[in-house]
């Protein structure tokens, strides 16, 4: 899913102005000659050490808890140029702006305006034929026949599943667990409700809407068929909280043996309640996201690292996303005649239409969820799209009619992402890609992902900025690393979301000269924690999104600067090639990093993964000295380094002396303190740890600088300045 920040795009144009001052200025220090007086004979503190007042040794500001300065839409908005220079706001997403030249440059190298970007690679003669997959690509644990109908006026969806589910372990199993993820939403006192305060991202929960799903009937088709509803009963193996019913468990009055299957035939109905978190109806669009019951995943043994087999069992949490099993949905979803319906899979059958409803069908297979989306007032688009790493496709646009005008650039940005994930990942297999644009109201079910389907933001504004093509690109992404590696959101969403995170990026630098200001980005992550871990188990959405989106992608950054961007493409290719449809943990990544790159990588997996640390390295203290020996004067500087984070290798550093020498050397940032001595002939000015700003996971700049001599009051002021200046502008950043 996309993360967005919910605050005006002048927010991020200071925010980005201060950061390239501060830049800037770092910069032109760095090459200046600071001689101030004469040499101090003692050690010079540091700012933290000198004026703890400033720098708490413990809590303090978190930037991302402030109150955001929040536009009247909810979202940035630019002017109309010939193409729009500036980028939006999306949490978890990077911070970047349109660079002008075919390559991007830092953002300090901006100096005209853009001119438009490439247009997408051109299309190969191809007509897709959408039809099953001749061969099966995943394991097929599952089968759905739905049908379903869309009571328009009543808010409701109304249907049958016909379920075949075989069982992949090497045990009986007697019963069954179905995730009833509607029921999130009916009432105030869900897992859901409490733990995301009734929102997601920016999206509120309308007061008095409620959801929900009610099952009236599960029952056998063996042959002696058998009524199970009175066997159904709620459980909440996470919290506990009776008020949830978004878990149920069905005994079964036999049980399903090793390789056997099971057929259950389930009414249901969904009360829709107004869109805001993926799901839901504005006015008279509707979006249906997990909106079926939908088995729980059996896990066998040594799937995903267990060690007994059993049933990954999670309640809907306000953090997490989902984990299912591949297989088929065969799907008939019934609408009023006005409605255009877009969904995942391919149509089976041209739409029927009695002059009351209309009734489309869908299949799909090798995928691990259904979604749908219904409206009257979709603007239906569709293009055929094949290139030498891709088969052919059918691209359809289901636009809201603020947004027709924009047609070619949701397709650009399509076609970008599938030729480029294609070439470098591997083959997107599927033959269809739905786009659904929301009306403005229904933003609430923007930014998601589903297999084959994905939604873009609500068409709030008629001239939106490259945010458009970032949440288009970034939920192509999740085609790769949500819908074929498919890996378990509950427990390790940065497999997700991070990784979705790092393509994105690396596809916006490529196509739209967009390079993301990772000093920036790193300053961010104020309270780090480890990746591997249940997505409820941060300290709330802010914390996950911190997380799970921008240190998880800094994390996979840092690693493409140790091995180098060839080796990284080889490593995130290998990992898709070897683990697609079949759900990896954080650990076949680590081994897929340490096959590729002949090495192992448990020290930093240890550090930056499995636990939540950053790099901070500081200068703490000079101490320079004058020295006259056998009629020569010279001066011998010391200068003591820290680390106060975790290790990073080859760690630069640059010493500035008087006389303008400069001296660059390297550190191998292992132990917790060195002192290095340089003698020369003029005293040292200044030292600086990391210049060029290359350490992705360094978040605390602002002690890694020090100068020989400076005025106590004068960097008493400056140092309160700048913290003042960090927390006011952080503040307007929300997550």
């Amino acid at each position: 899913m996309k993360k967005r920040i919910g605050s005006p795009i002048v927010s991020w144009g200071l925010l980005t102005i201060f950061a390239c001052g501060v830049t800037l200025l770092t910069n032109a220090l760095l090459s200046s000659d600071f001689r101030s007086g004469t040499p101090s004979a003692g050690w010079k503190l540091s700012a933290e050490a000198a004026y703890p007042a400033v720098f708490p040794a413990e809590g303090g500001v978190d930037p991302l808890n402030l109150k955001p300065i929040r536009s009247t839409a909810g979202h940035s908005i630019v002017e109309a140029p010939a193409w729009p220079q500036a980028r939006g706001q999306a949490d978890g997403s990077s911070t970047g702006i349109f660079l002008p030249t075919a390559h991007a440059e830092p953002v300090s190298g901006r100096v005209n305006e853009p001119a438009a970007p490439p247009p997408a690679p051109p299309s190969l003669p191809v007509k897709p034929v959408e039809k099953p997959a001749p061969k099966p690509l995943s394991n097929r644990i599952v089968e759905y026949h739905l049908n379903v109908e869309l009571d328009a006026d009543g808010k409701l969806i109304k249907g049958t599943s016909s379920m075949t589910w075989k069982n992949p372990g090497s045990r009986p199993v007697q019963e069954l667990y179905f995730h009833l993820y509607p029921n999130a939403f009916e009432s105030k006192k869900t897992t859901f409700m409490k733990e995301s305060g009734g929102k997601l991202r920016d999206d509120v929960r309308k007061e008095d809407s409620f959801g929900s799903m009610t099952v009236s009937s599960i029952r056998t088709l063996d042959g002696a068929e058998m009524e199970l509803i009175d066997r159904m009963e709620y459980v909440q193996p996470d919290d506990g909280n009776k008020d949830d019913n978004t878990l149920i468990r069905v005994p079964l009055p036999k049980p399903v043996m090793p390789g056997g299957s099971v057929d259950l035939l389930t009414q249901f109905s969904v009360k829709l309640p107004q869109v805001f978190a993926r799901m839901g109806y504005a006015n008279d669009f509707v979006m249906a996201g997990q909106w079926f019951p939908k088995i729980a995943v059996y896990e066998p043994k040594g799937t995903r690292g267990r060690t007994d087999e059993g049933w990954n069992l999670h309640q809907y949490h306000g953090n997490s996303e989902f984990y299912a099993d591949f297989g088929i949905f065969d799907v008939r979803i019934k609408v009023p005649s006005a409605y255009k319906v877009a969904a995942t899979g391919f149509p089976t059958k041209p739409v029927s239409d009695d002059g009351k409803t209309k009734t489309y069908s869908f299949y799909s297979d090798d995928v691990h969820d259904f979604a749908w989306a219904a409206s009257p007032h979709f603007i239906y688009h569709e293009e055929p799209y094949a290139t030498p790493h891709l088969p052919g496709v059918r691209i359809k646009l289901y636009l809201d009619p603020k947004h027709e005008h924009l047609k070619a650039r949701y397709m650009t940005a399509a076609k970008k992402a599938l030729a480029r994930y294609s070439q470098w990942y591997g083959s997107y297999p599927y033959n269809t890609l739905s786009i659904v644009v929301p009306p403005e109201e229904g933003n609430g079910a923007g930014g998601m992902e589903y297999p084959t389907l994905i939604t873009a933001w609500g068409a709030a504004e008629e001239n939106p900025s490259l945010e458009l093509e970032r949440v288009v690109v970034h939920e192509i992404g999740h085609q790769f690393f949500y819908g074929m590696v498919a890996s378990n959101e509950f427990e390790e969403a940065w497999l997700d979301e991070g990784f979705t995170s790092y393509v994105e990026d690396k596809l916006m630098e490529a196509e739209y000269g967009v390079r993301p200001n990772l000093l920036v980005e790193s300053s961010y992550i104020t309270n780090p924690a480890a990746l591997l871990k249940n997505a409820w188990s941060y300290d709330g959405h802010h914390h996950y999104a911190e997380n799970v989106y921008t240190r998880a992608k800094l994390v996979l950054k840092a690693m493409e600067r140790q091995v180098g961007a060839e080796t990284m493409d080889k490593i995130m290719r290998t990992y898709f090639q070897r683990w697609k449809f079949k759900h990896p943990t954080t650990s076949d990544f680590q081994q897929v990093v340490e096959d590729v790159t002949k090495t192992s990588w448990q020290p930093f997996f240890d550090q930056y993964v499995y636990n939540g640390m950053m790099v901070d390295y500081a200068v703490t203290g000079i101490k320079v000295q004058q020295v006259t020996e056998n009629g020569q004067t010279y001066y011998e500087n010391s200068v003591q380094l820290r680390k106060l984070g975790g290790t990073y290798q080859n760690v630069p550093v640059r010493f500035q002396f008087a006389d303008g020498t400069q001296l660059d050397k390297t550190w191998n940032g292992a132990d917790s303190e060195v002192i290095m001595k340089l003698n020369h002939t003029a005293p040292l000015s200044w030292a600086a740890i990391d210049p060029e700003h290359s350490i992705v996971l360094e978040n605390k700049r602002i002690n890694g600088f020090m100068k020989t001599e400076v005025d106590k009051k004068l960097s008493v002021r400056w140092n309160v300045s700048v913290v003042k200046i960090l927390e006011t502008l952080f503040g307007w950043v929300a997550w």
